[in-house]
């Protein structure tokens, strides 16, 4: 028929946006609705698409309108006669208000590790089980399993659904010192996982425990989750285990349980669904991140001109993460990853 055309990648949701019907939040929360992997992606995905999100900030910028009207009467009208103490009153809320962004700014980025995924690197010592504990958690083989040491040479990943949250799971090259450049690299890239990742289950092997594993032990940290492995085999009797770990054996099955159980409840604690709207998006953060700054500026300037400015930068940063201003630049950027038409 004339006119009819392929719908362009978010172009429905664009309209209804365009046409008032919901925020750019509840948006974002139509596309990560489509790009759930878990139930809990979709539980906080639909929190967000109707409204939960959008209604915090609506309300922030409602409170700044109403303060930023009566400042500028004050400002414009000097010879009426407005209230006294208007001032302070404005910096009591821009304080309140930046206290409140604070608050929520303060979630460990909870939301967006449960939209994007929790990062869980294995390490350990060339053979040490790592790539055996990688396919059991995948539940497949998806990395080799060889007698030799130093099979992995680059990071393998799987991303798995554990009790509702989505995970990156990556097994890395056996740290230690490299025999030629392609294993130095496989290193390289193993410890750049390891700093970057948000939980690191650190293997060491029953049979040749810590004291020649160093490069294992320098990271431990408060991220760590401490396994031995192969436990079906004796351990030495002069070879002390490392304070906390726990023991298991792919081989029997011995301790798979409670690390799994351990594993669930550490990455609960990171990205665990919260009481109430989770930011979700690090172009949320931003914004909330330049308002709390201006409205830190409006309680220390003299000036009314000064406090109005802070207020208006705070109004605008507000609203850009619902679309109520300044949205043009920023629409392209929300819409490009939807599915054709949605």
């Amino acid at each position: 028929m004339p006119g009819l055309r392929p719908a362009e990648a978010g172009e429905f949701s664009r309209r209804a946006f365009e046409n008032g019907k919901f925020d750019l939040t509840a948006a974002e929360g139509i596309a990560d609705l489509v790009n759930a992997e878990t139930e809990l992606q979709r539980r906080q995905a639909l929190r967000q698409m109707e409204g939960a999100l959008g209604g915090i900030y609506e309300t922030w910028r409602e409170r700044l309108i109403r303060a930023l009207a009566k400042l500028e009467a004050c400002i414009d009208f000097p010879e009426d006669d407005l209230p006294a103490g208007l001032s302070e009153e404005v910096r009591h809320l821009a304080s309140e208000l930046a206290t409140e962004i604070g608050v929520h700014l303060a979630d460990n980025r909870q939301g967006e590790r449960l939209r994007e995924g929790i990062s869980v690197a294995i390490l350990g010592a060339p053979n040490s089980g790592k790539s055996s504990l990688l396919n059991y958690l995948a539940g497949r083989d998806a990395a080799i399993v060889s007698a030799r040491a130093g099979t992995t040479r680059d990071v393998v990943e799987v991303r798995l659904d554990l009790g509702g949250y989505a995970v990156d799971l990556a097994d890395t090259a056996g740290l230690r010192d490299a025999a030629d450049e392609i294993e130095a690299e496989g290193v390289r890239r193993a410890l750049m996982r390891a700093e970057h990742a948000d939980i690191n289950i650190l293997l060491f092997d029953a049979s040749v425990l810590p004291e020649i594993d160093p490069g294992t032990q320098t990271l431990l940290d408060e991220r760590s989750l401490t396994v031995i492995s192969r436990a079906d085999l004796a351990v030495p009797a002069d070879r002390a285990l490392p304070s906390g770990a726990m023991r298991i054996s792919i081989k029997t099955g011995e301790g798979l349980a409670e690390l799994l159980s351990e594993l669930g409840r550490r990455v609960e604690k990171l990205a665990g669904l919260t009481a109430g709207p989770a930011l979700t998006r690090v172009r949320h953060r931003q914004s909330l991140v330049a308002a709390e700054s201006a409205l830190r500026g409006a309680v220390t300037a003299r000036a009314l001109e000064l406090i109005a400015e802070e207020l208006r930068l705070a109004v605008r940063s507000i609203g850009g993460i619902t679309g109520r201003v300044d949205i043009e630049d920023i629409l392209d950027v929300v819409f490009r990853d939807f599915c054709i038409g949605k």
